[in-house]
């Protein structure tokens, strides 16, 4: 397998001061096998974006180093710019890129904010997928009143207490730090000064107030230009053109539009090869396509995200990646033609009356499909704890004890990854039979083949939920997930059952 790849986009509360940022970033890059992407600094919000990648413990010690020197360097108390902020390194979110998972992301975040809490004696809040509590799991509550609020209540209010450090605040403040899935940080600059318009359009836009959903906004005064400020927290889900296009709607009931917009750090290619088909009303668009990509096919390169790498390991030979990881590969591929289905389904007048069922499809399919690809990795993660549980000694009555229960513990999460699977597996073949019932209708049998990659998905993962728990010493011990599996596939079988029925007679033939 390829070497794993995690992204770290920490922000730094100084942009105004050169050397500064600079000391920050050889920080990062005085670790070995860390590399720095990208630079962006503001200055008039007075923050940095340092967006680095490397492997999980490399990373983790870049970041380390890079908050370290940070709360050497800039002092809160002397720090004005126009974005929120509560610490010298204000934000520290991990993304998973390549051969890791989100829950590993989480445990670098884990051990990050404890060893930040306990050798620099910094204030340290956990959000995102690491979050503590429900209502950390959004930055802008951790963030609220910023700073100065935080000086202030901590010590005296307990649901300011951190996750991690003292229950007191220091010149270096306090720092966030997370795991997430890849996030565009994107600004639209409007054609006024008046920031209040840009604050009017933010409300409209993000989700806390009744906007899009994975939308992050704010109104603020830039360069003297009023600016919407948005993070986009699942592009998949909420695409980049939708929210511009909402911007410019609303912008325009003010009888204002767009002057330019800007990102801030780095967008995925994905991101921007779909705005491009959006804006160009390339319906039938495949990614080879693109000239890079067909280049790259034809000189024997991977093309990004290449099937290959997976497929070659999973015929290597080894006993992971395995069936539980090519299960959840099933499965991703089934909610991937789901969305297939609704994006050629939306903007067609034939399908007015289903565009917002077909809309609510393809964000739930592509979040599907992101996790399934997830759980790949992680079902592999899973079999390998079994392989090390067996390993460990039996020479004494106590240490074969000890050995058993550690294979039992290994078992049972080897089970419910699988099990995990085939739940969403379930909701796959439901979204796709959906897509058979509703979409549109030269896309029927893509539709159809998502709901058969996801009983496949399924089916494969309920026998590695069977093997892993019928392994144990007490197979009673995992009782319960068979359960919860039989229940599954019955469900399973009504949603192909209707599948089946919607193909036959919107498809006008009889199926064997």
């Amino acid at each position: 397998m390829s070497t794993p790849i995690v992204e770290c986009i920490a922000n730094f509360s100084d942009a105004r001061r050169p050397e500064v940022v600079e000391a920050i970033m050889q920080a990062i890059t005085s670790v070995q096998g860390v590399s720095l992407l990208d630079r962006s600094s503001d200055l008039d919000h007075n923050r940095t974006v340092l967006t680095f990648v490397g492997a999980p413990e490399p990373i983790g010690e870049a970041a380390f180093r890079a908050i370290q020197k940070a709360a050497e360097l800039i002092n809160l108390d002397e720090h004005q710019g126009e974005h929120p902020r509560i610490g010298a390194t204000d934000v520290v979110p991990f993304v998973p890129i390549r051969g890791v998972s989100m829950q590993d992301c989480v445990q670098i975040a884990r051990r990050l904010g404890e060893r930040v809490g306990n050798e620099l004696g910094i204030p340290v809040y956990l959000y995102e997928e690491a979050a503590s509590r429900p209502e950390r799991k959004d930055l802008e509550n951790i963030r609220r009143g910023q700073y100065e609020a935080l000086k202030e209540e901590m010590g005296t209010n307990p649901e300011r207490d951190p996750d991690f450090g003292p229950r007191k605040v220091g010149s270096a403040g306090a720092t966030v730090i997370g795991a997430r899935q890849p996030l565009i940080a994107y600004n639209v600059y409007l054609t006024t000064s008046d920031v209040e318009v840009a604050k009017k359009v933010a409300k409209a836009v993000r989700h806390s107030s009744g906007g899009l959903r994975y939308v992050k906004a704010l109104g603020l005064l830039v360069d003297g230009m009023a600016q919407v400020s948005m993070n986009l927290t699942n592009f998949r889900a909420t695409p980049l053109t939708r929210v511009v296009e909402l911007v410019r709607r609303e912008a325009a009931r003010y009888g204002v539009g767009i002057r330019h917009s800007e990102l801030v750090g780095l967008i995925p290619q994905e991101a921007l090869i779909e705005a491009a088909r959006w804006h160009l009303q390339l319906d039938q668009f495949e990614p080879d396509q693109v000239l890079e990509y067909r280049l790259a096919a034809a000189q024997g390169e991977p093309a990004p995200d290449a099937a290959g790498d997976f497929l070659d390991a999973l015929a290597g030979g080894t006993p992971a990646p395995g069936g539980g990881s090519a299960a959840a590969y099933a499965g991703a591929a089934g909610a991937a033609l789901a969305a297939m289905v609704a994006r050629l389904t939306i903007g067609k007048k034939k399908y007015v009356e289903v565009e917002q069922h077909m809309a609510d499809l393809l964000e739930e399919a592509e979040t599907l499909r992101a996790r399934l690809k997830e759980v790949i990795e992680e079902d592999a993660r899973s079999f390998q704890a079994v392989l090390d549980a067996y390993r460990l000694p039996r020479g004494t009555s106590e240490e074969a004890v000890l050995r058993q229960q550690a294979i039992d513990r290994a078992m049972l999460g080897a089970a419910e990854v699988p099990l995990e699977t085939a739940k969403l597996a379930l909701r796959v073949m439901e979204l796709a039979g959906k897509a058979v019932a509703l979409g549109n209708l030269n896309t029927i049998s893509d539709g159809a083949s998502g709901v058969v990659l996801g009983r496949a998905a399924l089916t494969s993962a309920g026998y590695n939920v069977r093997i892993n728990v019928n392994s144990m010493s007490d197979p009673a011990l995992g009782a319960a997930l068979l359960e919860s599996l039989a229940e599954i596939e019955r469900l399973a079988d009504e949603a192909e059952a209707q599948a089946r029925h919607h193909l036959q007679m919107r498809g006008e033939f009889t199926l064997p």
